[in-house]
């Protein structure tokens, strides 16, 4: 991976969330595909949680995490980046849409999504499709299949 590539990176955002095992998978995540994590509080749970470690093990780089207080200051230092929703409420499906390598993509709370004062605020809203009479897969997959897709349009393994 070149200098360059490594300034130019995908970022995950997570609203709320309120699982730590689910997190920490995608801190992990985060830390093997080379992504940012970008962690939108507040949180159900401490950092400190043994949960959250547990599935983190030594995958965890406080340098890839970045911590907002609130939607509001999140979407403030986003004002001129994208942001893709990802919702199980959305029509587009995530395979016919074009990734930018530095997308930021959100993520709503395992429990309840993200609230509609959220979804008014992003014009990109994608989903995963699936098999009918399901609700959704688990966030952390959700993350792995939306990041591989990012990296694999953007030809970030290429040189690797």
């Amino acid at each position: 991976m070149s200098h360059e590539t490594m300034k130019l990176r995908p970022k995950i955002a997570l609203y709320e969330p309120d699982i730590p095992q689910n997190t920490g998978a995608i801190i992990r995540i985060c830390s093997c595909l080379g992504a940012d994590l970008e962690i939108i509080e507040p949180c159900g749970f401490l950092f400190n949680d043994k949960r959250l470690k547990r599935v983190v093990m030594d995958y965890m780089d406080k340098k890839m995490i970045k911590f907002y207080q609130d939607y509001k200051e999140f979407f403030k230092s986003k004002k001129n980046q994208r942001v893709i929703l990802m919702t199980t409420k959305a029509s587009v499906s995530y395979a016919t849409f074009n990734f930018k390598i530095n997308d930021t993509i959100l993520f709503g709370r395992e429990s309840a999504g993200v609230p509609k004062k959220i979804h008014v605020l992003i014009n990109n809203k994608l989903k995963i499709p699936m098999v009918d009479n399901k609700r959704s897969l688990n966030i952390a997959s959700s993350v792995a299949i939306i990041l591989a897709e990012n990296l694999r349009q953007n030809k970030f393994f290429n040189n690797v």
